[in-house]
């Protein structure tokens, strides 16, 4: 007994009655094999064949043949039929006829290669006007690719999930454009709308907290990772009959909705709702399926930006502390500004701490490294410096502390990066911190500095004089467990400000120590006021232009380095008008080089002295006092300067002071003696000077009285003597 099936004719008749070729095209042998009718249809002698590529290629149009691959693509990813109209092309160049062409496409992942098996079948050609306006035609194509290049530039801009959405709203698809936009995401197993447009505010609600199993076709899409394209109100009332009353209301005539897709992972749905009926040719969905890709990439982007935002703010919320609002007799401001890329939260930063003796501490740092663990490092010597500081431990003490605090944190590292380099991954080395920390008296002035391979503070002085304080110093933290912080002691006067700062401020825009140091004693002598919120702001500035107080965003992708400031200024004003600028320098027996240093601070003390010869006689003079002392004495040299008066007619005092009771007694050296000539050239260059006994040592001292380069001195003038070359490192006997 025959049954049903056994009366149908064979397969290959049907499609040949129905002239109708079949082909199969394996890009991985790069072959196409077609049947009879196939090579009749491509201009082919009528027998089954197989033949390359590159001989199939050269029977059809280029623009055509250009097409497949999108067209393969784009029903790769939506999981249908692949069609495309095709033209037939003679060795001459000529159209012969125009067949259509459809497939059903299969991915190898393996190798990346598709296998097509699919028909073709000899289609009536469109008239001109109709040919003018297909999808395949010249014109239509480029205009399609200038708009998706507009198009990801656009997306590819945008920086928030508001701006991607305004973006998406403004595309002007050519020849179609949606009046009405909406993108779904999915939370847990619910669909959400993100945004819309071309709907009024409010009409959302229906669609908001939607389950994914509704018969609504955005929440299909979101289930299936397929497109659904609805071409009519038919076709969308008979096939999602539940969700026709909503949609209804709108007006709209067809629907596209497109899944949006990132890293195989469908994140939600992109819905484009039409006026006009739309056919959704391959061309126009390859168009949606393309947009839709750049609107996922850009949506993921701007939600990965904002969630790190998000936590880059709360990053500095919870490791900045809040500056108390109120110092009697102090006021402080600080800023810190990340460096750029990742989580914008670094090593750098700041504190002030009461401690329980009624003065503050004011701390600065920085835990080598830019990224999430000397955050997190930071964060922990951070807290460690505040408990200790809270105990009522001194500065030195303080500092030791957290230094063997940091080295234990850091014994753990070695086995974790043992264990690192056996997954492959690139081992994490110990890491250290620089610190200063400087305990404050509100009433007195008094600062108690102790540092910890940090930069030295800078003090502003009421009338505008910037000098560097060198203080004694230790190891940065986390190096020896057994480091020793030696303890510097100044005083703040009454108008004065103490800078410190992480060397993100000095070093950043290629410059070096000394060049940094230049451009902040610039910034600082050219304040006015006695705003430290607006000289905060000025010193951030002149490294990277406007800053917010924490700035995060465009301006701080450019930051080379972190930056933490801290400004602490004594209030009033001193009683003279004109009051005098002094400073102190202790040079011990264990530190001649710091003898360049003292003669430093004298030039920056005499920053605006108006005879400069006048400056270098009195540092020549104060590198012979005090290198005399180092070798002569066994105690440390003490030097104290101080310049008072009217700018012009002021008054330049310098005291070195030791702990010998033994009084210098002038020489006449021969002219190859190395020493004995330092009354000679206090004699000569000082207008006066002298030596006064105190109760244990002596003070050696003199006096340079402001002049007018335009006035030579007589002295000067009438003895002709050379000038005297400044020691590098100390000079003779006295």
């Amino acid at each position: 007994m025959r049954t049903e099936a056994s009366s149908l004719p064979p397969v290959g008749e049907v499609l040949s009655a129905l002239r109708t070729g079949m082909w199969h095209w394996d890009t991985a042998a790069g072959t196409v094999a077609l049947d009879a009718e196939a090579a009749r249809l491509i201009g082919l002698p009528a027998n089954a064949i197989t033949l390359t590529e590159s001989a199939v290629r050269a029977r059809f149009h280029p623009v055509d043949w250009n097409e497949i691959d999108g067209i393969v693509s784009l029903a790769v990813a939506e999981k249908t039929l692949a069609e495309a109209r095709l033209r037939i092309m003679d060795e001459q160049g000529r159209v012969i006829r125009t067949v259509r062409s459809r497939s059903k496409p299969t991915y190898h992942r393996e190798n990346g290669s598709y296998e097509l098996i699919g028909t073709l079948q000899e289609v009536t050609e469109q008239p001109p006007g109709a040919a003018a306006r297909s999808p395949v035609t010249g014109d239509w194509r480029r205009s399609r690719e200038a708009f998706l290049l507009d198009a990801g530039r656009a997306l590819a801009e945008a920086r928030s999930t508001a701006e991607v959405l305004r973006v998406a709203a403004g595309l002007s698809m050519p020849g179609f454009s949606p009046d009405g936009l909406a993108v779904f995401g999915v939370e847990g197993d619910h669909l959400t709308v993100i945004g819309h447009h071309g709907h009024a505010p409010g009409e959302e609600s229906p669609f908001m907290a939607m389950p994914l199993d509704t018969d609504y076709p955005a929440a299909e899409v979101c289930r299936t990772g397929r497109a659904v394209y609805l071409s009519s109100p038919t076709a969308y009332r008979n096939r999602y009959s539940a969700a026709w009353p909503l949609a209804q209301r709108f007006g709209r005539q067809s629907w596209a909705f497109i899944p949006l897709v990132v890293a195989g992972r469908t994140i939600g749905a992109w819905m484009a709702a039409f006026a006009y009926r739309v056919t959704f040719t391959p061309d126009e969905r390859s168009v949606l399926t393309t947009v839709a890709r750049m609107l996922a990439q850009a949506l993921s982007r701007a939600v990965a930006a904002e969630t790190e935002r998000e936590l880059t703010d709360g990053l500095q919320r919870s490791m900045l502390p809040t500056l108390a609002p109120q110092i009697p007799g102090m006021s402080v401001a600080a800023r810190y500004v990340p460096t750029g890329g990742g989580l914008q939260v670094g090593g750098d930063w700041y504190d002030m701490i009461p401690l329980p003796s009624g003065r503050i501490a004011l701390v600065i740092g920085d835990v080598q490294g830019h990224d999430v663990r000397a955050a997190g490092l930071m964060g922990q010597l951070r807290i460690a410096l505040r408990a200790y500081a809270s105990e009522g431990h001194r500065p030195d003490a303080v500092l030791s502390r957290a230094s063997r605090f940091l080295t234990g944190v850091t014994d753990s590292i070695p086995y974790e990066s043992a264990g690192r380099a056996q997954r492959g991954e690139s081992p994490t080395e110990p890491r250290f911190a620089t610190c200063l920390y400087v305990e404050a008296d509100p009433r007195t002035g008094v600062l108690e500095i102790a540092r910890a391979g940090h930069p030295d503070p800078a003090i502003r002085m009421d009338d505008g004089t910037v000098l560097m304080r060198p203080t004694a110093g230790g190891l940065p933290l986390g190096i020896d467990p057994d480091a020793d912080y030696p303890t510097t002691r100044i005083v703040l006067e009454r108008g004065e400000t103490m800078l410190i700062c992480t060397d993100g401020l000095i070093e950043t825009g290629g410059h070096d120590l000394d060049t940094g140091w230049s451009r902040i004693r610039t910034t600082l002598e050219a304040h006015r006021g006695d705003n430290l919120e607006e000289l905060a702001d000025s010193l951030v500035q002149a490294v990277h232009g406007p800053s917010s107080h924490h700035t995060t965003g465009p301006l701080a992708d450019r930051r080379e380095d972190d930056i933490a400031v801290l400004l602490l200024r004594r209030s009033g004003r001193p009683a003279s008008a004109t009051p005098a600028r002094r400073t102190f320098f202790t040079v011990a027996q264990a530190e001649p080089h710091r003898i360049a240093s003292v003669r430093q601070q004298l030039r920056e003390l005499l920053h605006d002295w108006s005879d400069p010869d006048q400056v270098d006689s009195a540092v020549l003079m104060v590198s012979e006092m005090a290198t005399n002392v180092l070798v002569h004495t066994d105690g440390d040299a003490l030097m104290v300067a101080e310049v008072a008066g009217e700018p012009g007619r002021r008054t330049l005092r310098v005291e070195v002071a030791d702990g010998s009771d033994d009084l210098p007694h002038k020489r006449e050296p021969g002219e190859l003696a190395s020493s004995g000539r330092g009354l000679v050239l206090m004699e000569l260059l000082a207008d006066a000077w002298g030596v006064d006994p105190r109760g244990q040592g002596k003070s050696i001292w003199f006096e340079q009285y402001e002049r007018s380069t335009e006035q030579p001195d007589s002295t000067e003038a009438e003895t002709a003597e050379p000038e005297t070359p400044e020691p590098e490192d100390g000079g003779g006997d006295i």
